[in-house]
């Protein structure tokens, strides 16, 4: 089969995570600006070649003090580190039906981990106006101080202010290049 290059359509595509605060509630952050590149054979994924480049600087949780302390030193520290990357390195069926699990090397902070992530596809159309579009939903938690960000704050009754576990959602819908 021919090699298949896809893109990340940005306009279809979000990169969402989740953490507890003070351990009582979530709040959710995403990064607006980020893009996967997937090599297929043909419409094939179980075996793509993909990476994913993530800009941290475009991060947001509706939060701008919030948002200020994320890109300063004590966590993502966009002024050294500008990127994640993702790089995967092996998928596995689940059912047969669309539902994979992805492993891959996750960087942040120059510290590269390989993680799991659960992925459910959701197929291969056509728009309408002629352009070959493919979907995805991925699912999948990290915890934070493996990557080096370690900072976080104790309350009065001795909890924490921020809970080690990451849950990242992404919802990602790839162009097929021409």
């Amino acid at each position: 089969m021919a090699k298949q290059k896809w893109v990340s359509d940005a306009a279809h595509s979000e990169l969402t995570f989740k953490i507890r605060h003070l351990m009582i509630t979530n709040v959710t952050g995403r990064f607006n600006s980020f893009h996967v590149e997937a090599e297929t054979d043909g419409d094939n994924f179980l075996a793509a070649h993909a990476t994913a480049t993530v800009d941290v600087d475009s991060i947001t949780t509706a939060n701008t003090q919030r948002d200020e302390h994320l890109r300063s030193p004590d966590f993502f520290d966009v002024n050294k580190f500008r990127n994640i990357t993702f790089k995967a390195t092996k998928t596995e069926s689940v059912d047969n039906d669309g539902s994979y699990t992805l492993y891959g090397d996750l960087t942040i902070r120059d510290v590269t981990k390989n993680i799991k992530l659960d992925v459910e596809f959701g197929g291969v159309v056509a728009d309408p106006w002629g352009n070959t579009k493919a979907g995805f939903t991925i699912h999948g938690k990290i915890n934070r101080k493996d990557f080096g960000l370690t900072w976080n704050a104790t309350t009065e009754a001795g909890g924490v202010m921020v809970s080690d576990e990451v849950k990242i959602q992404c919802e990602v819908q790839l162009l097929k290049q021409q």
